[in-house]
C-alpha cells in the first residue's frame, strides 16, 4: 500500500486509546463558552485562536511550561454541568476520530474549586461520559482517576478509585510534575491498590528518567507506564539494560505519546522519536494523544505522522493498535472481543482481504 493510500486509510480505522487527558481535550468554542459563563479570562475570545494559544504555549519546550496550560482549561471544569460538557464532547470527538475504546484520566481534586465532592466530580464526568457513548454508539469508555503527584491525596483518589470500580473507573494514575515527585511518595496508595487487585499506569519517563520508570515498576507496581520515552536511555545500540530488559520481558506497555514529548523536549520529532526503535527492540508499544488540545491532535494525526515521518506501515499501525487493546484494563474476554470482531476485521478489509504476511 502506498503511503498517500495509507494515510488516506487512517481515519476509517478502528483505534485503541489509553492515554489521553480529559482536561487536555476540550474544545477552544466550548473553552470560550464556559469561561464567559463563570468569568474567566482567557488569552482571546476567538476559538480559532485560542486553540493556537494552547499549542504555542505548550511548545515551550518543558514539562513544567506545558502544564501552565492547563490553568484555562480546569478554571472551565469546576461545575457539573461543565465536566459533564466537557466529558460528553471528549467522548464524541474521539469516536469522530474513529477511537473505538478509550482510556480517559483526569485528576478529580483538581475540580472543587465550585463546592464539588470528590465523588461529585466523579459523578458528573461519569454522567457525561455515559452521553457521549450512547450519542455516538461506537467507542466503549473507561475512566482513569489520577492523583496529582506533587500533592498529599493519592491515599484518598486511590480509595475513591476503588469505589468506583464498578461505576467505569477502571484504573489508577498519578500526573503532574514528575521531576523531584517519585512514585516512592505514594507507596502507600499503590500498595492499597495491589491489594485490592487494582491496576495503575504511571507517569514515567517523561521529564524524569531510569530513576522514575523503575520506581513506576518497582514500587508502584505499575501495569503500564505512562509516556516511559526515557527507557531509551536504557537502550545502547542494540543492547538494553537491567530495567530495559525488565520491561521488555514482562510486556510492561509504553503509553508513547509522540507529539506531545515533542512539544515538552523528550524527542527532537516525530522521526527522531524512540517510538519506533522502542517497536523494533520489541517493546510493547502503544501510540496516544495525551492533550489533544495542547498539541494540536488526534489518534488519527498521531498515526499518520509515524506513516510520513518514521515510515510506518499498515502491519505497524494494526500492531500498536492491538498491542492497546492486549493492554487496555477492560477485562480480558472484552479485550479479546475489541481484537477479534472488531480491530482484526478492519485491517484484513485494508489489506483487501489478504493474510498477513
Amino acid at each position: 500500500m502506498s503511503q498517500p493510500d495509507l494515510v488516506a486509510l487512517i481515519p476509517s480505522l478502528p483505534k485503541v486509546l489509553l492515554h489521553d487527558h480529559l482536561d487536555g481535550g476540550l474544545r477552544p468554542a466550548t473553552i470560550v463558552e464556559l469561561a464567559a459563563e463563570i468569568g474567566h479570562e482567557l488569552p482571546t475570545t476567538d476559538a480559532d485562536e485560542l486553540g493556537r494559544c494552547f499549542v504555542e504555549a505548550a511548545g515551550a519546550g518543558t514539562l513544567e511550561l506545558y502544564l501552565e496550560t492547563f490553568a484555562h482549561t480546569v478554571a472551565v471544569m469546576q461545575s457539573t454541568d461543565g465536566l459533564r460538557r466537557v466529558a460528553r464532547e471528549a467522548v464524541l470527538d474521539l469516536a469522530a476520530d474513529g477511537v473505538v475504546y478509550a482510556e480517559l484520566r483526569y485528576a478529580p481534586e483538581q475540580h472543587l474549586l465550585g463546592g464539588l465532592s470528590l465523588q461529585d466530580v466523579v459523578d458528573a464526568v461519569q454522567a457525561g461520559f455515559a452521553d457521549g457513548v450512547a450519542e455516538a454508539g461506537t467507542i466503549r469508555v473507561g475512566t482513569i482517576l489520577s492523583a496529582m503527584r506533587h500533592l498529599d491525596r493519592a491515599d484518598e483518589i486511590a480509595a475513591l478509585a476503588l469505589a468506583n470500580r464498578d461505576a467505569g473507573v477502571v484504573g489508577f494514575d498519578i500526573a503532574g510534575p514528575e521531576e523531584g515527585f517519585p512514585p516512592s511518595k505514594h507507596a502507600s496508595a499503590f500498595d492499597t491498590l495491589r491489594l485490592a487487585s487494582f491496576p495503575a499506569t504511571v507517569h514515567a519517563g517523561e521529564a524524569a528518567g531510569l530513576d522514575s520508570i523503575a520506581e513506576a515498576v518497582q514500587v508502584a507496581g505499575a501495569s503500564r507506564l505512562g509516556h516511559g520515552v526515557r527507557l531509551a536511555d536504557d537502550v545502547h545500540a542494540d543492547a538494553l539494560g537491567l530495567l530495559a530488559h525488565w520491561v521488555r520481558d514482562r510486556r510492561i506497555p509504553l503509553e508513547l505519546c509522540p507529539s506531545s514529548n515533542v512539544q515538552t523536549g523528550g524527542a527532537a520529532s516525530v522521526a527522531e522519536h524512540p517510538v519506533t526503535r522502542l517497536r523494533e527492540l520489541g517493546m510493547a508499544v502503544t501510540i496516544n494523544t495525551d492533550n489533544r488540545l495542547q498539541s494540536g491532535t488526534s489518534l488519527s494525526r498521531e498515526l499518520t505522522l509515524l506513516v510520513q515521518e518514521a515510515g510506518w506501515t499498515l502491519a505497524d499501525l494494526e500492531d500498536v493498535t492491538v498491542t492497546a487493546a492486549s493492554h487496555s484494563f477492560a477485562h480480558h474476554d472484552e479485550r479479546a472481543a475489541l481484537i477479534d470482531t472488531v480491530i482484526r476485521p478492519a485491517y484484513a478489509a485494508a489489506r483487501g482481504g489478504r493474510h498477513r504476511a
